[in-house]
């Protein structure tokens, strides 16, 4: 390669095609052995199978690869190639050659035509900071944070409300597609849970605002996403999507700390948990499942009903859940966030699937109608993923995905009623986009559509 001197960088880029160029020729190596006596008979045994469907792999041609002016590989073991490939790559901070920013391979970086991304934020969780008089909503669009005023109500006319402090998201404050949020009742600290890329609970001061890094960080398992805590025993509980399973740390962990106990196993039918609340003066413990279980003999996945599944608190390992309510009757549709209300005996759900704000008695089980149901167009919940229950106003809140807003109702609303206050912010008619991490993108040319999983 002495006649070819390339940067780094440009080596970097040109590595894809050089391994796959090495590659080629191995194969082409084997397959052609030591000459013209094996490929005479291996073009003889072509023409005897006559190319016809065996069921088996077979050779149907055999073209020499044109000569080549010079050396094609280095031939250097694969890791230590990389290994200096990658140290170079990194000592020059990963920029590419004055080449490629100048002359870049076709268009690989042209503009893109348009954009679609949802410019707003779109709410996840909501958490009330009742001594400030506070609420806190968690925004997963745009990475962050809003603060605004408990009573702040935007009228329909406004474009939206401007918080009045804001936690900026990503870097390093360490938020991105944070779902989870509590506010410890004494301190106000803030508890941020983070679902998809960073695997780090977050921990600010209540006064937090703009960019700045957390007072305490708690590593936790990829895919958390609900939290709730028992403040009388000091323990916080989080939900765990891809392992199935409900793990229990001290209120105060930080870094590496491991949790003190978990529940997980085919038993505790946890199917995708979500959303938890803790019920610490009955001694018990609320999970919402989607539904999505695994098949412990194959690892396999399978599909379950959407449920909530109650335990003891204190359960730990493959325990058995005590109850679970499941069923049509029920609604469920991809429950998320839920509260307890100890005091009236009744659980509170974010019904993300139905657009619905659904409540159970805490002794229900089974195939049971939710005692109450907050649903339709005059309460403007949209694919709310949280509910807060501020009893000492009396009132019901609801983080909505699906419009840029929270709604709060009376404690008591039930059917399709218009929420007392809306805290919005996008203007009315902005539909939120629900794009969230998408991992794919394709065409549909017939209806004209681009579709995108998230």
């Amino acid at each position: 390669m002495a006649r070819r001197q390339r940067s780094t960088a440009s080596l970097i880029k040109a590595g894809t095609m050089a391994a796959i160029t090495c590659i080629v020729l191995s194969a082409a190596t084997m397959i052609l052995w030591t000459g013209t006596v094996a490929q005479k008979k291996m073009n003889a045994a072509s023409v005897a199978a006559a190319r016809r469907a065996t069921g088996q792999p077979q050779l149907v041609a055999i073209e020499p690869l044109p000569e080549m002016d010079g050396e094609m590989c280095l031939w250097e073991p694969a890791a230590a190639a990389e290994s200096a490939l990658l140290a170079n790559a990194f000592a020059q901070d990963m920029h590419v050659s004055a080449d490629w920013e100048t002359k870049p391979p076709g268009n690989a970086d042209r503009p893109p035509t348009r954009i679609i991304r949802d410019t707003y934020p779109t709410y996840s969780a909501i958490a009330i900071n009742l001594e400030k008089d506070e609420v806190l909503l968690q925004d997963e669009n745009l990475f962050g944070i809003k603060i605004f005023n408990r009573t702040d109500n935007t009228p329909p006319t406004a474009s939206f409300t401007e918080p009045k402090r804001r936690i900026a998201g990503g870097g390093v404050t360490k938020m991105e597609f944070n779902c989870g949020l509590y506010v410890d009742p004494k301190t106000g600290d803030i508890y941020s849970v983070t679902n998809d890329t960073i695997d780090t609970l977050t921990v600010f001061p209540w006064n937090a605002e703009g960019v700045m890094k957390p007072k305490r960080e708690l590593y936790t398992p990829h895919g958390t996403f609900g939290i709730s805590v028992d403040e009388d025993a000091g323990e916080m509980y989080l939900t765990v999507q891809h392992e199935n399973s409900v793990v229990v740390y001290p209120k105060t962990a930080s870094g590496e700390d491991k949790p003190k106990r978990e529940l997980a196993g085919p038993k505790t039918q946890l199917e995708d948990p979500h959303g938890i609340a803790v019920d610490y003066k009955n001694g018990l413990m609320f999970v919402s499942n989607h539904g999505n279980g695994i098949v412990a003999a194959t690892d396999s996945g399978k599909f379950e009903p959407p449920s909530i599944t109650v335990y003891p608190l204190n359960a730990s390992g493959d325990t058995a859940p005590v109850r679970i309510i499941e069923g049509p009757r029920t609604r469920l549709n991809w429950p998320a966030g839920m509260r307890v209300d100890s005091e009236h005996g009744e659980l509170y759900v974010a019904n993300d699937g139905e657009s619905s704000i659904l409540v159970f008695k805490i002794t229900d089980s089974g195939n049971v109608a939710p005692t109450r149901m907050i649903r339709g167009p005059k309460t403007h919940v949209l694919n709310p993923t949280d509910v807060y229950l501020d009893l000492k106003h009396n009132e019901v809140w609801a983080a909505n995905m699906g419009n840029h807003s929270a709604v709060v109702f009376p404690r008591t609303a039930n059917g399709d009623v218009a929420p007392s206050r809306v805290i919005r912010s996008a203007p009315i008619e902005k539909k939120a986009l629900a794009i969230g991490n998408p991992g794919a993108v394709a065409y549909d040319s017939n209806r004209d559509e681009i579709l995108t999983p998230n």
